[in-house]
């Protein structure tokens, strides 16, 4: 039985969009319990594919050299497009940082002419999330819980203009959120022939819910922030704790 809380994958309502089907070569279910967390931004811009390279052109990895080469920083994981959203410095340089404005400005849907679905992905405890989050995120605290919602039947836009991006953040986004935005894009490259991916476009929120709530509260539901280090949910801190080791 997976670990399910009552706000994790089972009870959040899920986007209505087309779902691609993954072979059963490529699911990354088969792989669910070798969990490991991403490697070095070095090793994220590696050139070489997934597998034995079977079914990749040269034509492709010398397009994928000369865009390393160029050393555009500002190309999603794909290397398709650049990206959307305004990004800020932040703590690693090998993820792409937004500011709580930019969170509000999309939550307001100043980017949806571009974007057709956007998941906040909240990676603090469910008695952190409980306490107030922002509107519309889905709670995924545990590895296992963003392979089930996200990878499992991967989304896919109706348009193939528009854009899905993954938004992550935890209550500072300097370790839960950034390790598990990590962690989506090693599991997505897994099961997919280099570059390929199914979210190539991930944001980090840079201060977490911490800094959103106190600039934006009315983006927020309750209109509340409850801290990890709560002193009521001792307990709970420590069970979580030791499901995410």
């Amino acid at each position: 039985q997976l670990f399910r809380s009552p706000s994790v994958p089972g009870s959040v309502p899920r986007p209505i969009l087309k779902r691609g089907q993954p072979s059963d070569r490529d699911t990354p279910v088969k792989a669910k319990w070798q969990r490991r967390v991403a490697g070095t931004p070095g090793q994220e811009a590696s050139v070489e594919p997934v597998g034995d390279g079977e079914g990749v052109g040269s034509a492709r990895l010398v397009e994928i050299e000369n865009l390393l080469a160029n050393n555009d920083q500002e190309l999603i994981g794909d290397f398709s497009k650049p990206h959307l959203l305004p990004t800020v410095e932040g703590k690693d340089p090998g993820l792409k940082y937004i500011s709580p404005g930019t969170l509000a400005a999309v939550l307001m849907g100043h980017f949806s002419s571009f974007i057709e679905c956007s998941i906040v992905v909240d990676c603090r405890y469910p008695y952190e999330y409980e306490g107030g989050h922002v509107k519309g995120a889905v709670n995924l605290p545990l590895q296992r819980d963003v392979e089930e919602f996200l990878l499992e039947q991967p989304i896919v836009p109706l348009d193939a203009g528009k854009r899905v991006i993954i938004i992550f953040h935890c209550e500072f986004s300097v370790e839960r959120g950034p390790k598990m935005c990590k962690f989506l894009r090693e599991r997505d490259r897994s099961c997919h022939e280099y570059p390929q991916l199914h979210y190539p476009e991930l944001y980090v929120v840079k201060g977490g819910y911490r800094e959103f709530f106190f600039q934006f509260p009315s983006h927020c539901e309750p209109r509340d922030y409850r801290p990890m280090e709560h002193a009521a949910f001792k307990e709970e801190l420590r069970k979580f704790r030791g499901q995410s080791r």
